[in-house]
């Protein structure tokens, strides 16, 4: 009984270092490196505060600098789909820029960053307007990021208005 425990004793104290090893670095490929999503969620806000200072330079150039500039870019609102930069470009022209019309000044706020993957990001949040006449159109609003050579770039936006 005596060896029986001994030989017990010997396979666990060897395995038991080994096993937590083994699920360690298993545990740690399955993790984003420590940082990061930081890195990634700053980079992403960085790009979000340029957005909204380009957008009350009344700069939609600048503004749209956030967007993929491909045609495959997406953009959902007022329950109508724009596909590509241009169409968005455009809309956002037609709302805020044409005669008649005034941008505001933009605030984004309650930003939610959620790093997917070296590339990928989702982001929920809050806008607001304030327009010369008082009023504050506001909102809520989805953007898909991805990681390009250039820098994190909006690929997908879903903007609601409140009633």
């Amino acid at each position: 009984m005596r060896n029986r425990f001994a030989r017990y004793f010997l396979f666990f104290s060897c395995s038991l270092p080994m096993i937590l090893l083994a699920t360690g670095d298993l545990i740690r490929a399955q993790t984003a490196p420590e940082g990061y999503g930081n890195e990634g969620a700053r980079a992403i806000e960085h790009v979000l505060h340029q957005q909204q200072e380009a957008w009350n330079r009344h700069d939609l150039e600048g503004f749209m600098a956030g967007y993929w500039n491909s045609a495959e870019l997406t953009f959902f609102s007022a329950g109508k789909e724009q596909d590509g930069w241009q169409a968005t470009m455009d809309r956002y022209l037609a709302k805020y820029a044409s005669p008649g019309h005034e941008m505001g000044k933009l605030e984004f706020s309650d930003l939610r960053v959620q790093v997917l993957s070296q590339d990928a990001a989702f982001v929920r949040g809050s806008w607001r307007l304030t327009m010369a006449d008082g009023k504050k159109p506001h909102g809520l609003f989805t953007l898909v990021f991805r990681k390009f050579p250039e820098g994190w770039k909006i690929v997908h936006d879903h903007t609601s208005a409140a009633e």
